[in-house]
C-alpha cells in the first residue's frame, strides 16, 4: 500500500478517520482503516462489491455502529449536531418523491434543511434541472432523477459531500457532466468523496482511496497508481495490486 497524501499542518482535515473498525457478527467488515482528506480534495473511494465502500461512508455520516477506533467529520463526531447542514449526502437509491414535480422536491427539501428559495434555482441551473423544473419526476428518466438527488445533496452549499456511485447507470455524457459538477465544488473549498466500481472513473479524481476486503490497498493519485502498479490502464493496475497483497 503507498502511503497516504500528507495534510497541511494549517489546514483542518475535514475527514481523521484513525484505526476503524467495524464488525457485523463475526464478520470484519472494515479492517482497521486510518486516512485523512483535506478541504477542496475530489476522492475516489474505488473498489468491488462488497469491499466496504457503503460501509466507510456510513461511519463518515454517523449512521454506522463502529466497532473500534475513531472518526472526526470537521472535527465533530458523525453524526454530531454540530454538522447538520455541512454535509451533503446522495445515496445510491434515490430518496425523491415521484409523486412531486422537480421544483416541489427542491423546494420541501430545502425547507428541512431552512434554505431560502433562491437556493431551489440556485441548485437546479448547477445540476441543469432548470428546464424540468414543473415536470413530476415519476416521468424523468433515470439519469434526470440523479441529477435531482444531487441537486438536494447541494443544497446550502455543505463544505462535505459524500455521494454513493452516483453515475451508475448513466450515459457517458451524463457522466462527464456530473464528474465536472464535482470538480467544480472542490474548487469551492468543498471536500468531495464519490463512491464508484468503475475504476476508468479514477482519473477523474485529485485522490484515490482503493478498497478490498475491508482494507485500504492504495491511498494516492491516480498518477501514482498507474506508476506504482506500472500499467496504462486503471482495471489492470488494480487486478496488480490484488495479486501482489495476495
Amino acid at each position: 500500500m503507498v502511503a497516504s497524501i500528507p495534510i497541511e499542518a494549517s489546514r483542518q482535515p475535514t475527514f481523521d478517520v484513525v484505526n476503524l473498525c467495524v464488525k457485523r457478527q463475526h464478520d470484519e467488515i472494515l479492517k482497521s482503516i486510518s486516512f485523512s482528506a483535506a478541504p477542496g480534495e475530489l476522492i475516489g473511494l474505488l473498489g468491488p462489491s462488497g469491499s466496504g465502500k457503503s460501509t466507510l461512508m456510513r461511519a463518515l455520516l454517523g449512521v454506522q455502529a463502529i466497532t473500534s477506533g475513531s472518526v472526526q467529520v470537521l472535527q465533530s463526531p458523525p453524526g454530531s449536531p454540530s454538522l447538520r447542514g455541512q454535509i451533503g449526502y446522495m445515496a445510491q437509491n434515490s430518496a425523491i418523491y415521484v409523486d412531486l414535480t422537480v421544483e416541489e422536491n427542491l423546494r420541501y427539501f430545502a425547507g428541512v434543511l431552512h434554505q431560502p428559495s433562491s437556493e431551489v434555482t440556485r441548485v437546479a441551473g448547477v445540476v441543469a434541472l432548470t428546464s424540468f423544473s414543473n415536470r413530476l419526476v415519476s416521468s424523468l428518466s433515470g439519469g434526470e432523477r440523479t441529477r435531482v438527488s444531487l441537486g438536494i445533496a447541494l443544497l446550502g452549499s455543505p463544505p462535505v459531500m459524500i455521494l454513493d456511485e452516483p453515475t451508475v447507470g448513466l450515459d457517458p455524457m451524463l457522466r462527464r457532466d456530473l464528474w465536472r459538477t464535482f470538480e467544480d465544488l472542490t474548487a469551492t473549498g468543498a471536500t468531495v468523496m464519490v463512491s464508484s466500481h468503475v475504476l476508468d472513473e479514477a482519473a477523474r479524481c485529485a485522490r484515490l482511496l482503493l478498497l478490498r476486503n475491508g482494507s485500504i490497498l492504495f491511498d494516492n493519485s491516480p498518477a501514482q497508481l498507474l506508476s506504482v502498479a506500472g500499467c496504462t490502464s486503471y482495471d489492470s493496475a488494480f487486478e496488480r495490486l490484488i495479486e501482489e497483497v495476495k
